[in-house]
């Protein structure tokens, strides 16, 4: 019995010891966030046929087409700010079943699809763009979406209004505690890309085409921080 209680407490000292030389902290989170007008967009259009033979689907998809990237090119976009995103053929079946289950649907039709990625820099053009392409040929819209040339900048005043954010939590915290703060331990960052948001939406200028409204693009920044107390 004796040894018994002799290996425990052998046991437990040094488990108080580790208790005791862990450093006190004070973990928070600071959020930062930055608002700005969007001064570029980027389009997903396309165009999509459909004819009873592949060749023709696919034919009257890249006339088309071929009528689109030209008219972006006269209204001033850029070869670099284009892009095929796909380009698909694919059959189109019958809806009946034939009399005898055994044999397979048969084919009616062909529908080819072509999809491109365009970047407007000028966005008080993108309505007038976006009208033209209509016109051309392009019958398929796949997104919208407003962001900022050089984010950078405000990547950078949101990272350090999560910074403010979260040393002020952790002053309130040791206040509140009775304790004094001490030094940063470790800081990590999470996010920094800009995203849409759904607030003060102003219409843009058309230029008498499709209207869009800008609104504005937020940049968001979270930081993790420890502080040490100080003893």
């Amino acid at each position: 019995m004796k040894t018994f209680v002799f290996l425990a407490l052998a046991l437990i000292a040094p488990l108080a010891g580790w208790a005791e030389e862990q450093p006190r902290t004070i973990t928070v989170n600071g959020e930062g966030s930055v608002e700005a007008a969007p001064d570029m967009a980027t389009i997903v259009l396309g165009v999509t046929n459909e004819a009873a033979e592949a060749g023709a689907a696919m034919q009257a998809t890249s006339e088309a087409v071929t009528r689109v990237l030209a008219r972006l090119e006269e209204m001033g976009i850029a070869a670099r700010d284009m892009q095929t995103r796909d380009l698909s053929l694919r059959p189109v079946w019958s809806d009946q079943r034939p009399v005898d289950q055994s044999e397979p649907r048969k084919i009616t039709g062909f529908v080819a699809s072509n999809r491109l990625f365009v970047r407007v820099r000028e966005l008080d053009r993108l309505g007038a763009v976006m009208d033209a392409v209509i016109r051309d040929g392009a019958n398929d819209f796949n997104g919208l979406n407003f962001g900022l040339e050089e984010p950078e900048p405000l990547v950078v005043e949101a990272r350090a209004e999560a910074v403010r954010d979260a040393m002020d939590k952790a002053r309130q915290l040791a206040e509140a505690a009775g304790v004094t703060l001490g030094e940063v331990v470790t800081l990590s960052e999470h996010g920094g890309r800009p995203m849409a948001r759904m607030a003060e939406m102003a219409m843009a200028d058309s230029g008498g085409g499709v209207p869009v409204a800008g609104g504005e693009v937020s940049v968001q920044v979270s930081v993790s921080m420890v502080f040490a107390i100080a003893e």
